[in-house]
């Protein structure tokens, strides 16, 4: 960890497209060395671009972790599916990804009865069978933009053992500003 200022948690808003594009950048640049070659590191953001970022925004799923002001991850989700978590390099190893993850499977079960998703990068999988997910076959990356074929482990978290009916479950929300707690 970079700082002991508190992270905290807030959903992203219109403006954070910017910052939300340089988290996973500076992820992918940082953590994903030696598990992909250079070329495609080079080439991972495709034609993302922060207007990319700002679309996913719109959407309304997507939350995002602050220090001191300056967003230093943030996780993405639609029903059954996390479909991105960033974590800057430094703020790796320190518990942030494991919130990040809370948050992003809650709103994946948000109208989803069954197992949640994700497509992990190679250098992220381990992170994923900690929290117990298992892999389900292997393929490239299906999020992408361009560039270079990436390639994934698609994974699966089960639903939980006599979890009710997703319509009947609440979706609670991080307010804005909350502050990070485990």
């Amino acid at each position: 960890m970079t700082d002991t200022a508190p992270i905290t948690f807030r959903p992203a808003r219109a403006g954070d497209g910017q910052a939300t594009f340089d988290v996973t950048w500076r992820s992918v640049a940082g953590l994903a060395t030696g598990h992909y070659s250079p070329d495609q590191i080079a080439g991972w953001m495709g034609r993302r671009t922060p207007e990319f970022y700002e679309g996913l925004i719109a959407e309304g799923r997507m939350v995002v972790a602050e220090r001191d002001g300056t967003v230093v991850a943030f996780v993405d989700a639609e029903p059954g599916e996390v479909t991105r978590l960033f974590v800057l390099p430094g703020e790796a190893g320190g518990g942030l990804g494991r919130r990040l993850l809370a948050i992003g499977i809650e709103t994946a079960r948000r109208g989803h009865d069954g197992p949640v998703r994700l497509e992990a990068t190679i250098n992220a999988a381990d992170f994923y069978r900690r929290h117990g997910f298992r892999e389900v076959g292997r393929g490239h990356f299906s999020h992408g933009l361009g560039g270079d074929p990436i390639e994934i482990i698609h994974m699966e978290l089960a639903a939980p053992a006599g979890a009710p009916p997703a319509a009947g479950r609440g979706g609670g929300s991080v307010p804005p500003g909350a502050p990070a707690s485990g």
